[in-house]
């Protein structure tokens, strides 16, 4: 079965016979994807070292390759790419025209951990993850020491340094904002939490409240993999999207969790290998690309992926 309905609210977001569709297989350990609004998808192979294009016409191949090991990538209006880069610890902007700026690489005189996950509000703002160890590594980027105590997440105003807003979070990963921006999600996967942040005026931020909790504290594993109560579910909170009314859909155990605004897990969108994050595309914005594992799948939707700045 691909979809598990809890709810029957879940049947006003995708049909219980939709059917998941593989794109693309035999990746390394793929992540990040982006719709871009010239009809194609970018995403990443961090362990191949790669951002990928994927469309109709050419299926997946190389897009950037080396990549700095690039994990979670976001589109700004103006068709600029923001990409978390492991091999330098930075958060990348790659502008049409091919040239590079860094739009933040440390905090408080300190190396960042490994960006890991971004995304972009309509006004240009970035938000970004910085846990360790993964771009710290020799698998996943360059080996290296930690500089900062700390895993945070970060809000970067355009063109100035990155203001840290989360710094308790013991490995966090996924973000995305509510489509009227006035909800931050983060997620902490070692805790198979996701916590909610209000935002005010200004860009205002409230204190971390846990929104929904996925099993009880696991641990991440050699693979990238979490194990909770149950060793038979693999899944963590990691890439989040939100669709045009509210719902948040989230991977988790088993696959992609779809969460009313109120906090409702509605049902499961079941994977076949370890899903790690999501974006909608496609004609009409429902289509939902997941990249799983090795391979990047797509199923469609009856809900439209929220207006985002790409």
């Amino acid at each position: 079965m691909t979809v598990h309905v809890r709810s029957e609210g879940l049947l006003e977001l995708i049909a219980a016979d939709a059917e998941l569709s593989l794109l693309a297989d035999g990746l390394g350990f793929v992540e990040g994807p982006a719709w871009h609004p010239d009809g194609y998808l970018l995403f990443t192979d961090i362990a191949g070292d790669a951002i990928l294009k994927w469309d109709r016409a050419g299926g997946a191949r190389p897009w950037r390759q080396p990549s700095g090991h690039a994990n979670g990538l976001a589109l700004r209006t103006d068709g600029a790419l923001i990409a978390c880069e492991h091999d330098r610890s930075v958060v990348l902007c790659i502008r049409p025209d091919g040239s590079e700026e860094i739009v933040a690489s440390h905090f408080d005189g300190r190396e960042l951990n490994s960006p890991n996950d971004v995304i972009v509000a309509r006004d240009g703002a970035v938000m970004f993850t910085d846990p360790h160890p993964a771009g710290r590594t020799a698998a996943w980027g360059v080996e290296r020491p930690q500089e900062l105590d700390f895993n945070g997440v970060y809000y970067v105003p355009p063109g100035r340094e990155p203001r840290l807003l989360v710094r308790d979070l013991a490995f966090p990963n996924g973000l995305c904002l509510s489509p009227t921006e006035d909800v931050l999600y983060v997620n902490d996967s070692v805790n198979m939490r996701v916590h909610a942040l209000d935002i005010g005026s200004g860009w205002s931020f409230s204190e971390p409240r846990t929104f929904i909790v996925q099993g009880e504290p696991g641990h991440i594993s050699d693979d990238a993999h979490i194990i909770a109560s149950d060793p038979s579910v693999v899944g963590i909170p990691d890439g989040m999207r939100c669709d045009e009314k509210g719902n948040l859909w989230c991977t988790g155990p088993r696959g992609i969790w779809v969460v009313s605004p109120a906090g409702e897990h509605l049902g499961t969108v079941e994977m076949p290998e370890f899903a790690a994050n999501l974006a909608w595309g496609g004609d009409g914005g429902r289509e939902l690309f997941i990249t799983a594992s090795t391979g990047l799948y797509k199923i469609d939707t009856l809900a439209r992926g929220a207006i985002s700045a790409a």
